[in-house]
């Protein structure tokens, strides 16, 4: 079948496919089965020497299509469908031309003579061999990359959620926290106490606190001595006292009572908070220094704000000229003259809105004349009988609540919010006044619905608390006296952060054992001692008493 053309030539496969030569219509030279083959060459160079069609010269020379060697035919012409019968017969024709191959022995140890190398071969079936190999190579290798994607994405990539997820913006909360830092960011970094807040500040010093010195700063002290004692500095300096109140005994003269508070403040652990009861008239403790100075009905009677101005930073001068930095004052009790704190000339007046008009430009005066103002008495005494005086005697306060909310707690939820910030007290006060309408139990500083339901939670106070004299009469209950080591445990749990009571170092030793053993038992949680402390030391930074940095080691 040599001179027949193959039925299957339309659909050869590639390892019958010829090669892809120009075409040439010169005859084929005499040596083309024998002429060296040239693999390297790119099938450019080849095309470029126009070889001849490696077809077979006894087969007639037809004409060819110039790529496919194949005899020319219209590209559009339909291909028809060999039979089996003409497929046999082309096969047994194909092998008729192919010569007779010697079978080989293979013995051991003539295995390299059984073996034909590719130099025995000619080029033209060398090549052709090759192909087909490096084909099927290529194509496993393709394979194996599929198939080697396909299980890594199986096997080995993280599950991808279909849920869609929400955006996510993160904020940058500092601007000096990401490396390479420059040079302002280092110094940021140097002077971090500028990016915190007082309390936070505050919070680091009390944490690196001893158990003594926390339990002392929580402590106002007052002392029975004329002037600086060794009983006074055991208590500020060795038992670490936060403050310390003078009465009109220990105040006598200019220098005396300046040398006494710096002699106090050199000796004491931290910086104190030094108080008196500076409010007017009869209630005056500067009054061996400086003349007497309108009452607070003096104020009202007299219908001006100015004169409330006045009267705010002449004490804020009188009492830092002796160092004193923080007033007991001024009284927002609503009370009319019938009442004990009205009576006694103390109250800015019968009404709500009169005690916020007076004391709100006596109370910024004296603030910014550098002066910590406290209000009181929390939760208001006003409607305590002129005949009752909580020191002496038990003071029920037979109001409604609704009575209460509508009156007497006004003025202290409009100072606590004031929009000018020299108008919100650094202190409150609570005072030992028996309310049962809302607490039939305990007196107002030693109830938690007070102190801490009420002035903390509900009006929203943050700052600090302190308790009027625990020794006071007024301080009961049930009908009996609460000792002053039991009071002091009992204030610290309804919510007050300074306690204002011992009045010698042995009465102070009392107190810090009964609260070091109230942390022991469980009576009194560590956390509420924490909070105390940090909200005075806080006041302390926010006035300037304690410099608002970092602890050392900090």
């Amino acid at each position: 079948m040599s001179n027949k053309e193959s039925p299957f030539a339309h659909e050869r496969s590639e390892s019958f496919k010829p090669q892809h030569l120009p075409y040439s219509p010169q005859p084929a030279p005499a040596d083309w089965n024998t002429a060296p083959f040239e693999p390297d060459q790119p099938d450019e160079v080849l095309y470029s020497k126009q070889t001849a069609p490696r077809h077979d010269p006894s087969l007639p020379s037809p004409s060819v299509h110039p790529f496919l060697h194949l005899p020319a035919r219209s590209l559009t012409q339909e291909s028809k469908q060999p039979s089996l019968r003409q497929f046999q017969a082309y096969s047994s024709s194909i092998q008729d031309q192919m010569p007779p191959v010697e079978p080989v022995t293979t013995t051991p140890g003539n295995t390299a003579q059984s073996q034909v190398t590719s130099s025995q071969l000619p080029g033209r079936r060398r090549r052709r061999q090759t192909k087909p190999l490096l084909l099927l190579a290529l194509v496993v290798l393709l394979l194996l990359s599929i198939g080697g994607s396909i299980l890594g994405q199986r096997y080995y990539s993280p599950e991808v959620s279909t849920t869609p997820v929400a955006k996510t913006t993160i904020k940058k909360t500092t601007a000096f926290v990401a490396p390479p830092l420059s040079s302002q960011q280092i110094d940021d970094l140097r002077h971090l106490s500028t990016h915190m807040q007082d309390r936070q500040l505050a919070y680091l010093s009390v944490a690196r606190m001893s158990l003594a010195e926390e339990i002392g700063q929580v402590m106002m002290v007052e002392y029975q001595e004329n002037s600086y004692s060794p009983d006074l500095d055991a208590m500020v300096h060795d038992m670490h006292a936060g403050g310390v109140i003078m009465y009109q005994r220990q105040i006598n003269t200019l220098a005396q009572t300046r040398a006494d508070t710096a002699r106090m403040q050199k000796r004491a652990t931290f910086p104190l908070l030094i108080s008196a009861d500076e409010e007017g008239w009869n209630v005056h403790r500067l009054t061996n220094i400086y003349p007497p100075r309108l009452s607070a009905r003096d104020i009202h009677d007299s219908g001006s704000t100015t004169v409330a101005a006045r009267e705010g930073t002449k004490v804020a001068h009188d009492l830092l000229s002796v160092g004193i930095n923080t007033n007991f004052a001024p009284d927002v009790d609503v009370s009319s003259n019938d009442g004990y704190i009205g009576w006694d000339q103390r109250s800015f007046g019968s009404t709500a809105a009169d005690v916020i008009k007076y004391v709100g430009p006596y109370m910024k005066a004296m603030q910014t004349g550098g002066v910590i103002a406290t209000v009181k008495h929390f939760p208001g005494l006003g409607s305590a009988p002129k005949t009752t005086d909580p020191h002496a005697v038990f003071v029920t306060i037979n109001e409604t609540k609704q009575q209460l909310y509508d009156k007497d707690l006004l003025p202290f939820e409009h100072f606590i919010h004031a929009s000018d910030k020299m108008e919100q007290p650094g202190i409150v006060m609570t005072t030992d006044e028996f309310v049962p309408s809302i607490d039939p139990t305990y007196i107002s500083e030693l109830s938690p619905t007070f102190v801490t339901d009420i002035l903390r939670k509900q009006i929203g106070y943050n700052g600090v608390i302190v308790t009027d004299a625990l020794t006071m009469l007024g301080v009961q209950v049930n009908g009996q006296h609460v000792p002053l080591a039991d009071a002091g445990v009992m204030a610290l749990k309804a919510g007050n952060d300074l306690l204002l009571g011992p009045q010698n170092a042995a009465e102070m030793r009392v107190m810090v054992t009964a609260i070091e053993n109230a942390l022991k038992n469980g009576a009194l949680s560590k956390s509420r001692l924490d909070d105390a402390a940090t909200h005075i030391l806080t006041l302390k930074m926010e006035r300037g008493l304690v410099p608002a940095v970092p602890p050392a080691n900090s």
